[in-house]
């Protein structure tokens, strides 16, 4: 373990005083700052001292001497989504992700590439790409990770059955030493002379070969591998995927004295790693993907061995526990994705199929469209996060994410494996890179309690002992770190291990580079993450009803995997995370806020409670866009976290001026109704509408909204016509004040689809009926149950007087028929209706209505908030699930109520725009999808968020982040759109983004489809 002590008060100022002046970089030691990197993505948490991010190489050196001078240790960290616990530590941590984070050469003539340690793996790829080269390692976080952390981990992913590991395509590395000598690593001894870095190093002097009195470190190091070149020869096992431990037996003669093989998956204990030469590899012109369907994960192990005599690209494994209901696969309990290239997509297609003939799988599907193998491998991709909750809900947790076997040993391991799972009462679904061996699996690991973090140790001992029987390494692709350093003597024997710690001792003799890692490491059940939490649960306002109700547990679905911190412009319809492809700052992803909450809860580095000022400061420039709830493959849900801290942060005493403008939206709209002439002309005189936003805590970049002069009023759709089907239209805040024009046309449609829009009666208009959107997003949550519990009592009222009107009605009307198809959907994301058809389940028919009617939102975030806010926050109210199930979105309603035969009419026209981010991650747009292509609108809506968000883009200090946030998916495909283009946006807020920085307006579906109708319809 670390012998270094947290240093005194004094020493550790001293450490402060001298980076910051020596360092150009970032020095912080802000407990903020201090939060964000005490984990990564294991099981493991280790408090720093402060972090740094260098600007360049001498920064780097300057770190060290500091670090030394001040007997501190430090740790190297790329991405922070290493899984064995190697990138977290007590010292200083140094992240390169911030400034040395550039690719500084490509040569495609010698397929070469220099790179920086911070630069993210996707950033090489794209700018290999028009060279048809590629970085051939791929690990499912190549949108996010580093090739800094991927040479320190030796990373692998997929396609490494046909182009190796990460070390495989390392040529040369130029690292610093733990005593600041620079060193330039390559093939053959005489290739590891000190390389020059500029300015000297500050601190105390060094000869050019290492401190005084000793040889340089290449000597040493070629004299231990002279002395036990026996042991390395025959210590270690032949498998392709070998991870675990030093590769010394990079250095025999045989392999060539590779000095950077070597060095690759040291996991920031030897040295600072400062540059890198990587070699490219041609990437095939086409690519096909064969799914096979195989009984199970060993069956499907058993025949991946099979399939590496077509030289694939991939053969990646997966259980059906991992995989959606909504993925189209071949039948099977088990799946391999065995990908294929070729010059064409015949080429590619001929060889995937000849592939799947051989393999005897129960079923194969050949997919040759680029667009469907995405959405395939998107599944595996996010298999890391999904593996974290079980069938049942039970949280699962790394630990054991990647033992490698030699392959043609996979489905016996497999099988033993499964047995030894059974053995200690725990579950796991592996998955992985089963062409090669290499097995994931995340397993339920109680790590809460004494007994079961017992648990946690046996099973690991033993599986140590089972997986070497097998003669396989403990890990295959994420390094050892703190979870299996303690077993590597299990694997290698206590000669090996003894000559790791030599070699250790060469590079660092102080034990100042990542100590607790790979040599004298911290036991496997030290330093757990989860230590620190409360056992009780915290009193909170929202149900949690996926968590049992804890806030610990919701916070605690956050892995670290870090799909949040994938940059912008360029992921299609995803929308996590706007403010993180705004800022490229931590502490504005997904991850970097659950990781404050965490440490707000354990309250040792963020010790204020509810009131900590980093927590706040962090959650300012979330949009609560919901994105995370549906693309986070676990499920965070920020912004209910956001509502939940602020609901806790301002319990009495004062808030911003903003959350009374802008919460209380509803309110001020409703008593500013009458005055809309007069005010509107008010909102034009430029000097009372700066003083106005100044006093509200808006921002004086945006125009007041005009309101309404004729507001939508309840009764004004008339009696309903003969034979019609009623549907509930929600008076929602911006259609009824702002936008009236939108449920009026929503009506016309209705009507041409036979059905009729009702809103509630005058009577209760007065109530506010409300879903409470913008009290939950500025986190007046008792201000937001009180409105949600008025609209409860609201809709019952409707309900029973639409159940009395109808008694002798509805008769009258029976004979129009029963209608065909239906089905809702309405506790999950999409509707799955067909047509028009009676309400599942209740028979109902035209002219009734009662508590089945479907409660129509043409506003998204509305939509949303009723669907999952309503019920999370009254969650013992159960009128408010109920109300849930009835939320139906405005294509949701046509497909599921029209009049059979009713069809859309047709447009023929492109689209362009920005699916409501709302939409995208509790709703759904398929049903959209679908009534657009029955219209003949083409195209597809991008992702991200538009950036105003409600109540954030107006809020002083928003702006520019909300502008950044348009400028990165939606305001792009608008000005690339042709003129002809219909520009859709169903939410208030993005048609006013829109109307701010855009020539183009925006649309809400209801009114493209309105204006298209004939002339017969009223």
């Amino acid at each position: 373990m670390s012998p270094h002590p947290r240093p005194a008060p004094d020493t550790l100022a001293a450490l402060h005083r001298a980076l910051t002046r020596t360092v150009r970089g970032t020095v912080d030691f802000s407990p903020g700052a201090r939060a964000l990197t005490t984990m990564d993505a294991s099981n493991y948490r280790r408090v720093p001292l402060g972090v740094v991010a260098p600007y360049d190489s001498d920064d780097v050196a300057a770190t060290l001497a500091a670090c030394r001078e001040h007997g501190v240790p430090l740790v190297p960290r790329g991405g922070g989504t290493s899984i064995a616990g190697q990138a977290t530590g007590t010292g200083i941590v140094l992240d390169f992700t911030r400034h040395m984070n550039r690719l500084l050469d490509l040569d495609p003539e010698t397929r070469t590439a220099r790179v920086q340690p911070g630069l993210v793996l996707d950033t090489l790829r794209a700018a290999a790409v028009p060279y048809g080269l590629t970085f051939g390692p791929d690990p499912s976080t190549h949108a996010r990770c580093t090739l800094g952390g991927m040479i320190g981990n030796n990373s692998c992913g997929a396609h490494s059955v046909a182009w190796g590991t990460t070390a495989d395509n390392t040529e040369t590395l130029d690292v610093l030493a733990a005593d600041g000598t620079p060193h330039h690593l390559a093939r053959g001894w005489n290739t590891a002379a000190p390389a020059g870095h500029g300015r000297t190093p500050p601190g105390p002097a060094r000869t050019p070969s290492g401190p005084a009195g000793t040889p340089p470190v290449p000597d040493a190091l070629r004299a231990l591998v002279d002395t036990h070149l026996a042991l390395l020869r025959t210590g270690y096992p032949t498998l392709p995927r070998r991870i675990s431990g030093y590769a010394l037996d990079a250095l025999l003669p045989e392999h060539g004295t590779d000095l950077a093989r070597a060095w690759c998956g040291s996991e920031g204990t030897l040295g600072v790693l400062t540059e890198a030469r990587v070699r490219l590899v041609e990437a095939p012109p086409a690519r096909a993907l064969a799914v096979l369907g195989c009984a199970d994960e060993s069956e499907a192990a058993e025949a991946a061995a099979g399939l590496l005599r077509f030289a694939p690209l991939t053969v990646e494994g997966m259980a059906a526990d991992l995989v959606p209901d909504s993925a189209s696969l071949p039948r099977g309990g088990a799946w391999l994705f065995a990908e294929t290239g070729g010059a064409d997509p015949a080429e590619a297609a001929h060889r995937a199929r000849l592939l799947a003939g051989a393999a005897g799988a129960l079923d194969a599907r050949v997919v040759t469209d680029p667009a469907a193998q995405r959405a395939l491998w998107r599944v595996r991709e996010d298999a890391a996060g999904t593996a974290t909750r079980g069938p049942d809900g039970a949280e699962a947790w790394p630990g054991w994410e990647d033992v490698a076997v030699p392959p043609a040993r996979l489905g016996p391991y497999l099988r033993d494996f499964r047995a030894l799972l059974a053995d200690h009462g725990l579950h796991g679904t592996p998955y992985g890179h089963f062409g090669e061996g290499c097995v994931h699996a995340r397993i339920d690991f109680d790590l809460l309690s004494a007994p079961g973090i017992a648990v946690f140790r046996r099973f690991s001992e033993e599986l140590a002992h089972l997986v070497v029987a097998h003669g396989g390494s403990l890990s295959g692709e994420h390094g050892d770190g703190q979870a299996r350093a303690e077993l590597l003597p299990v694997m290698y024997g206590p000669e090996l291990t003894g000559l790791f710690a030599q070699v250790k001792a060469v590079w660092d003799p102080d034990d100042l580079l990542n100590p607790g890692i790979l040599v004298r490491p911290a036991k496997l059940d030290e330093n757990l993450r989860f230590a620190v939490l409360p056992r009780e649960p915290v009193d909170v306002a929202f149900g949690y009803p996926q968590d049992g109700g804890d806030f610990s547990a919701a916070v605690r679905r956050c892995v670290g995997v870090a799909k949040c911190r994938e940059p912008g412009g360029t992921h299609g319809t995803s929308v996590m995370c706007p403010s993180f492809r705004a800022t490229g700052a931590e502490e504005h992803s997904t991850r970097g806020r659950a990781r404050l909450l965490h440490e707000m809860l354990a309250g040792e580095v963020v010790t204020g409670g509810w009131r900590a000022p980093e927590v706040r400061d962090a959650l300012d420039l979330c949009l609560s866009c919901k994105g995370c709830r549906s693309d986070c493959p676990v499920g965070v849900d920020m912004a209910t976290y956001k509502a939940e801290f602020l609901h806790h942060h301002y319990a009495g005493r004062l808030r911003p001026a903003s959350h009374y403008a802008l919460g209380r939206l509803p309110a001020w709209l409703r008593a500013a109704a009458p005055l809309a002439r007069p005010l509107n002309a008010v909102a034009r005189l430029r000097p009372l509408t700066s003083l106005a936003l100044r006093l509200a805590g808006l921002t004086p970049e945006r125009p007041l909204p005009a309101l309404a002069a004729r507001p939508l009023r309840v009764g004004e759709e008339g009696a309903p016509p003969p034979g019609t089907r009623p549907v509930l239209l929600w008076p929602d805040t911006f259609g009824r004040h702002l936008d009236p024009h939108i449920p009026r046309a929503a009506r016309r449609v209705l009507a041409d689809a036979g059905l009729h829009a009702t809103t509630p009666p005058p009577w209760l208009d007065g109530a506010g009926v409300c879903c409470g959107l913008t009290y939950v997003s500025t986190g007046q949550l008792d201000a937001a149950r009180r409105v949600m519990r008025r609209t409860l009592d609201a809709v019952d009222a409707v309900d029973a007087v639409d159940a009395v009107d109808a008694v002798g009605g509805a008769g009258a009307d029976a004979d129009a028929g029963v209608r065909a198809g239906g089905g809702s959907g309405a506790s999950g994301r999409e509707g799955t209706g067909a047509g028009g058809g009676p309400r599942a389940g209740t028979g109902t028919a035209p002219g009734e209505a009662s508590a089945s009617t479907p409660i129509l939102v043409l506003e998204p975030s509305c939509a949303a908030a009723l669907r999952t806010d309503l019920p999370e926050l009254l969650p013992d109210d159960p009128r408010a699930a109920r109300l849930a199930a009835r939320v139906r979105t405005f294509a949701q309603v046509l497909e599921e109520e029209a009049a059979p035969g009713w069809e859309p009419p047709r447009i023929a026209a492109s689209v362009v725009g920005q699916t409501h981010c709302h939409q995208h991650a509790v709703l759904g747009d398929a049903a959209e999808r679908r009534l657009r292509a029955r219209a003949g609108l083409s195209g597809e809506l991008s992702g991200g968020c538009c950036g105003l968000a409600g109540n954030f883009g107006f809020e002083r200090g928003h702006y520019a982040t909300s502008v950044a946030c348009a400028e990165d998916q939606l305001l792009p495909a608008v000005r690339a759109a042709e003129p002809e283009a219909v520009v859709l946006a169903d939410g208030y807020s993005c048609r006013t983004q829109l109307s701010h920085l855009s020539p183009r307006t925006g649309r809400h579906l209801a009114e493209v489809l309105a204006d298209a109708l004939p002339a017969r319809t009223p």
